[in-house]
């Protein structure tokens, strides 16, 4: 029986959760499902991964990865973002960054991370309860992101209200598109007093490495700068804090993988990956069709939008045993939720850490935390967010 029509470019469609049902449908049914609005949805793993792979047909930078189709102007300007490039000026700008977030890095981070998680539940812990998106899981990735990019600790809260105006610009809790303007203008005019000041007295930090920087024998302009920084303030802080979020829920919501962790705490990097698969905080990214081609047997004409759901893919049963099942101890688990191909997440490690710092923290100190109300979640066609998720506990 075909299903309701579900409208994926609603970002309303997303308020009561990922529509599961109906991307399981089209993966059984219509893999390359053509939108009323005039797109194609992409949602087998396998299909997925073949977009990624072939940026020379699928592009970042004709259109965007945005699903929406932006204006002249507001499209040039995106277009001077990394993750909306192509090779090669997406491979140059990309390999200034990422000497940040090498394995290397990342380990000479890992015991400063875990002090910031247990310092985080230490604050909440003789409290019983709390909001647990905005006292833990935003917590740590803002910490975090804080000293990467050399900002006072004070000013991660700053990080946090941009972040939440750009992405919920559709959320009525959060702002609006002009809300989300003035959030990049404020956003913009913090940077440029910071790079100002990295450049007269550098430190220890990716800002400092960004104004420092040079790209075939020239420093990055102001404007290469900025959008670094919005795509770092933006990456580096909604989605590792909504794949927290989404975690502790799905442990309160299947206690009997709780209680596995509980009792056998090695799980732990493998649960950090399974709630990724379950959660998939980035719903959806799109690519341009530079040429006419097919996908699944469904000609793509060029000029087409090609969106890839990766909540989808993470879903397909194809790929993953018991798809819908949530299970701590999955492996192997060949997930999609840090991308695939040239735009996979420079901070896939980094995150992973901060996952694995703050749940051991929780399990260890408080065991019996429990979700109590249900989720309010973002109203967002592209982030599956939790904006509040009220949660209980023994005292400690």
């Amino acid at each position: 029986m075909t299903p309701a029509l579900v409208d994926l470019a609603d970002p309303g469609t997303f308020v009561p959760g990922v529509p599961h049902d109906f991307f399981a449908w089209l993966r059984e049914h219509e893999p390359v499902h053509r939108q009323p609005t005039g797109f194609w949805a992409v949602t087998r793993h396998e299909d997925l991964v073949a977009v990624s792979r072939d940026p020379q047909t699928f592009s970042s930078g004709v259109g965007t990865a945005l699903l929406m189709e932006l204006p002249p102007e507001d499209l040039l300007f995106m277009q001077q973002q990394m993750i909306h490039m192509d090779d090669p000026a997406h491979a140059r700008l990309r390999s200034i960054v990422s000497a940040g977030f090498t394995p290397r890095m990342i380990r000479t981070l890992e015991q400063h991370v875990f002090e910031l998680a247990e310092g985080i539940v230490d604050r909440v812990a003789s409290k019983g309860e709390c909001d647990f998106v905005t006292e833990v899981a935003a917590e740590l990735p803002l910490l975090v992101l804080a000293e990467l990019l050399g900002v006072p600790v004070d000013d991660r809260w700053k990080l946090f209200d941009w972040s939440n105006r750009l992405i919920g610009l559709e959320d009525p809790e959060y702002g609006s598109p002009e809300d989300a303007r003035m959030a990049l203008v404020e956003m913009f005019v913090y940077a440029r007093e910071l790079a100002d000041q990295k450049r007269s007295a550098p430190t220890d930090d990716i800002v400092s490495a960004l104004v420092t920087a040079e790209v075939d024998g020239e420093r990055l302009s102001d404007v290469d700068f900025n959008m670094f920084f919005f795509l770092l303030v933006i990456a580096g802080n909604e989605t590792t804090r909504n794949s927290i979020s989404g975690g502790m829920h799905a442990l309160s919501t299947h206690p009997d993988q709780r209680q596995r962790l509980l009792d056998d705490p090695s799980l732990l990097p493998t649960a950090v990956d399974e709630m990724l698969r379950w959660v998939t905080p980035v719903i959806q990214f799109r690519r341009t069709a530079t040429r006419s081609t097919s996908l699944a047997g469904v000609p793509i004409a060029e000029g087409d939008r090609v969106v890839m759901y990766y909540a989808s893919a993470n879903r397909d049963e194809r790929v993953f045993a018991d798809a819908d099942t949530f299970d701590v101890g999955r492996t192997p688990n060949n997930h999609v939720a840090f991308g695939f191909g040239p735009h996979f997440c420079l901070g896939a490690s980094l995150a992973r850490l901060e996952m694995r710092a703050i749940f051991e923290q929780l399990l260890t100190r408080l065991p019996d935390i429990d979700v109590v109300a249900p989720p309010e979640r973002l109203r967002s066609n592209f982030i599956n967010g939790i904006k509040h998720l009220p949660v209980r506990f023994t005292p400690r």
